[in-house]
């Protein structure tokens, strides 16, 4: 059994505001998170090594004998290869970005030395191109990558198992499908042939649904009535979505479950759009969208033509919500009311075009407590504190 460590390397701050409250390879892009793709392809164990403050809740487990892979890049073969054959001190570069690297401990590194692992390499270095390679860049990647991603995860997935039968009440074209146990769907229509469509275990798609593929419903998870979905498309664990999506990543235990569009967007968990929210992923004069960059503290050009929304856990639009292009959100944000809100809104705010206010910490516990008792789920002394950290965090901002 290999011990691997999912780091965050430099590249962290582009990932914001889905990793304030996890780290990147706990994300979902394609079915799975990158953690659970790591764990798949072996006899892993797999933790992460993150923000500090993260630690809690996501810990870091050392042995004696350590693989560093870099949370950005998915287990594709060629990566596989290079992990099995790293002796102690090597390490496997693309670039600038470290990928591999093997770390041995005789119970000597102390924290500082195990988060700072990178600078006492004593073995071969390698480059690799990257070419084959599947990896994230920034928080916009989610959705880029996520066709690519859902095809990844699909082939491993139904590799030497069988689907669930599709009903005969659902009209199919192509046969790229794998249906688990306890899925639900009749009166629906699938169209695999531009890409395969994945429904998880007691999921359930209701009546006159439209769904083109890559599409991937997570366990437990449900599409509304009259629902129409362009992939690729993936609604994580436990979330209800309706209306009409394109390009859209939920990362879990989120809802969009009435009419509105919603377009090349990333939603953390515990978010809910109110009835008939809408974004914008497309500017009037077709320019490239800008967009709030963390790591440059200001706005800057994403080189996309397709851009919509990056929501942080925890966040909620009301009804009628209308977001505009490239807009992000925080954590623990409620935003509402007639206009457009500006296009970065910090954490823990309330409000919209017509002025905003600081959501008090302790309404937040509250609500949060609320939404996930809704699911049989507890808001923890963990949480409570990772949060605490990210309102202190993100007071620059508000």
């Amino acid at each position: 059994m290999k011990n691997i460590l999912l780091f965050d390397d430099q590249n962290y701050q582009e990932f914001l505001p889905l990793v304030y409250t996890r780290p990147i390879g706990a994300l979902r892009c394609g079915i799975s998170t990158i953690d659970e793709k790591w764990k798949s392809c072996g006899d892993h164990h797999v933790s992460f090594l993150s923000q500090a403050y993260l630690t809690p809740k996501f810990p870091s487990i050392w042995s004696d004998d350590n693989y560093m892979v870099n949370a950005r890049y998915f287990p594709v073969d060629s990566l596989l290869t290079e992990l099995d054959e790293l002796e102690d001190g090597d390490s496997v570069w693309c670039g600038k970005d470290l990928i591999l690297a093997r770390v041995k401990d005789n119970g000597s590194m102390d924290e500082a030395a195990k988060n700072a692992f990178y600078s006492d390499l004593s073995g071969k270095k390698k480059e690799i191109k990257n070419d084959g390679l599947l990896y994230l860049s920034n928080v916009w990647d989610i959705f880029l990558k996520n066709g690519e991603a859902i095809e990844f995860d699909f082939q491993k997935l139904r590799a030497g198992r069988k689907s669930q039968a599709l009903p005969s009440t659902v009209n199919c074209l192509g046969d790229q499908y794998f249906i688990e146990e306890g899925a639900k769907l009749d009166f629906v229509t699938l169209n695999t042939e531009s890409g395969p469509i994945y429904i998880g275990k007691d999921a359930e798609i209701m009546e006159g649904s439209v769904i083109r593929g890559p599409f991937a419903l997570c366990e437990g998870s449900g599409v509304k009535l009259g629902a129409k979905i362009y992939g690729p498309t993936t609604v994580g664990p436990h979330s209800k979505v309706g209306g009409e999506l394109n390009n859209v990543v939920i990362q879990g235990y989120s809802n969009k479950g009435h009419d509105g569009f919603l377009g090349n967007a990333v939603l953390g968990e515990w978010c809910n759009l109110g009835a008939d929210t809408n974004n914008s992923n497309l500017k009037n004069n077709y320019a490239t969208v800008k967009t709030w960059s963390y790591s440059k503290g200001g706005f800057k050009d994403t080189g996309l033509q397709f851009c919509g929304l990056a929501m942080g856990d925890h966040s909620k639009t009301g009804i009628n919500t209308m977001l505009n292009t490239g807009t992000v959100i925080g954590v623990g944000c409620n935003v509402y009311g007639p206009g457009f809100p500006r296009t970065f809104i910090p954490s823990f705010i309330w409000g919209g075009a017509e002025g905003r206010m600081v959501h008090k910490l302790s309404k937040f516990f509250e609500t949060a407590s609320v939404v996930m008792g809704r699911r049989n789920l507890q808001l923890s002394d963990v949480d409570k504190v990772m949060l605490s950290h990210i309102f202190e965090e993100t007071e620059k901002y508000r």
